[in-house]
């Protein structure tokens, strides 16, 4: 199944489209990833706007591309900086997966990091950051190189995204998720 995974921001929101057919650590898990990047000089309505065309863009054309898929985003958190902000870009992001008529599924940031710390086997207490999620998803996706963080974070929304759609549809059993599913 072919999962699209978004980490929505107003300056670098990073997208995914995750496999989950192809081996964890095998190349071909991540499938096409990148950024959509607005400027703080932008009126900020003229950015959610240009945010939500760019999310129905990109779901329109990976449908093209890859046929059915489903989708993982992580969600606002709300009392931290800028979260009125970061609710109405998380409001027209949902309009432009509602009205493309995408399955979707929404993840807190600390969920992400969960999944992510888990596949790393970090040991308990360790602070996930940036550098870390870009390591988990490089061997989750048996990438060499560089990749962005806001790309890496989209990959867990992904990623977590396509266990919970195999668990919903029947494909993973109660045994087969791990307590952080």
């Amino acid at each position: 199944m072919k999962v699209l995974g978004f980490d929505p921001s107003l300056t670098n929101f990073g997208w995914c489209l995750h496999d989950t057919d192809v081996t964890v650590g095998a190349p071909g898990r991540l499938v096409e990833s990148g950024r959509f990047q607005t400027s703080s000089k932008t009126l900020f309505i003229d950015r959610y706007l240009e945010q939500r065309e760019q999310v129905r863009a990109l779901i329109d054309r990976m449908g093209a591309a890859h046929g059915t898929f489903r989708v993982g985003c992580e969600s606002p958190v709300f009392g931290e900086l800028y979260s009125e902000g970061l609710y109405g870009l998380y409001l027209y992001n949902c309009e432009a997966m509602r009205t493309s008529k995408v399955d979707v599924v929404f993840f807190s940031p600390g969920q992400l990091k969960a999944h992510a710390h888990h596949a790393l086997g970090r040991p308990k207490g360790w602070k996930m950051m940036k550098p870390d999620m870009v390591e988990a998803t490089k061997r989750d996706a048996g990438l060499k190189g560089n990749l962005n963080h806001n790309e890496a974070d989209a990959y867990w929304a992904a990623n977590a995204a396509g266990r919970f759609w195999m668990f919903l549809d029947g494909g993973l059993k109660r045994g087969d998720v791990s307590p952080i599913e």
